[in-house]
C-alpha cells in the first residue's frame, strides 16, 4: 500500500485544485465521506459507497462529485498513528476499487485540506451545545463507551459541527445520507441558515439530502447487530479486499439457526435470513 503514496500526492495535487475551479460554477455538487477505520466491508459497500458509484454513473454534465476520506472524524475516538495512516491508504485504495473514477469524481483526505478544521471552529461559533446533545448519534456512541462524564471527549461531541463544515466548505447541495445522518445534515442546514441571516449573505447553500435506501447488513457472527469494522470477530464482516476463499469460509461459519429449511424471516431467524439478505443484493 505504501508504494500508492507518491500516486495519491500527485491525485490529491489535481484534485484540490478541481476543487477550487468546480464548486462555483456545477449545478449539483455533491459531498459525501467515509472514516480510515478500516478497510470497508459488505455493508458498507451496500449501504453507501454503492450509491457513490451510481451517482457518479447518474452525475450530469457540470454536476461536481465529491467524496472524501475523513481522517479529522476517525480521531474523535482512540486511534493508533501508524494503523490509521495505512487505513487512509486502504480506505483510498477502496473508492478506487469500487469504480470511483477519479476523472469524474474529486476524492481526497480531509486532513489535507486545512480549511475544514477552520471553518468547523467558525461554525462551532453558531451550534448551540444543547442542540448538539441532543444528536442521536451522539448519544448512542457515549451509552457504548465504558466511560463516565470526565472521560468523553469535546472531539466527539463536536462532530456533527465538523461534518458540517465538510460540507458547507464546497457549497454543497445534495448530500447522500443514511437515516443515522439525516439529524445531522438538518443541523448543518441550520447552522448554514443562521450564519447568512447574522452576516446578511448567501455564503452558503442549504444542502439538500439525497436519502439512500437502507441496506440493513448484519453480523455474520451475531446476526442481530450490524455488520461493523469495529466488531472484535474479524469473522463477523466480510471485508471488500477478502479472496473469494476468505468470504467463503466466513460464509461457512455465519451463525444460522438448527432448522433445516431455508427462508426469510428476520425476526424469528435472523441468521439465515442476513445471508439471504446478502444473496439477493
Amino acid at each position: 500500500m505504501y508504494g500508492l503514496q507518491p500516486a495519491l500526492r500527485r491525485l490529491a495535487s489535481k484534485q484540490h485544485a478541481r476543487l477550487t475551479r468546480s464548486t462555483h460554477s456545477a449545478s449539483k455538487v455533491v459531498f459525501s465521506g467515509i472514516q480510515p477505520t478500516g478497510t470497508p466491508h459488505l455493508g458498507n459497500f451496500l449501504g453507501a459507497l454503492s450509491n457513490w458509484t451510481r451517482l457518479q454513473s447518474s452525475a450530469a454534465d457540470g454536476d461536481t462529485l465529491i467524496y472524501s476520506v475523513v481522517g479529522l472524524h476517525a480521531i474523535t475516538v482512540p486511534q493508533d498513528p501508524s494503523q490509521l495512516r495505512t487505513d487512509r491508504l486502504n480506505a483510498v485504495a477502496s473508492l478506487l476499487a469500487i469504480g470511483l473514477d477519479p476523472a469524474r469524481s474529486i476524492i481526497f483526505c480531509q486532513e489535507d485540506v486545512q480549511e475544514h478544521a477552520e471553518l468547523a471552529w467558525m461554525l462551532g461559533c453558531f451550534a448551540p451545545m444543547g442542540r448538539l446533545s441532543r444528536m442521536t448519534a451522539y448519544k448512542s456512541k457515549v451509552a457504548t463507551m465504558a466511560s463516565t462524564a470526565n472521560d468523553e471527549k469535546l472531539g466527539l461531541f463536536a462532530y456533527p459541527v465538523l461534518q458540517a463544515a465538510d460540507i458547507l466548505l464546497y457549497k454543497a447541495t445534495h448530500v447522500p445520507v443514511g437515516e443515522d445522518q439525516r439529524q445531522h445534515l438538518e443541523l448543518t442546514r441550520d447552522i448554514a441558515q443562521w450564519f447568512n441571516q447574522r452576516y446578511m449573505s448567501q455564503t452558503f447553500a442549504l444542502p439538500s439530502t439525497i436519502s439512500t435506501p437502507t441496506k440493513r447488513i448484519l453480523s455474520l457472527r451475531d446476526p442481530i447487530q450490524k455488520m461493523s469494522k469495529s466488531a472484535k470477530d474479524p469473522k463477523s464482516r466480510i471485508l471488500l479486499s477478502d479472496s473469494r476463499d476468505e468470504i467463503a469460509r466466513k460464509i461457512r461459519k455465519a451463525v444460522t439457526d438448527s432448522e433445516t429449511t431455508i427462508s426469510y424471516d428476520p425476526i424469528h431467524r435472523p441468521g439465515i435470513s442476513n445471508l439471504l439478505r446478502i444473496l439477493h443484493e
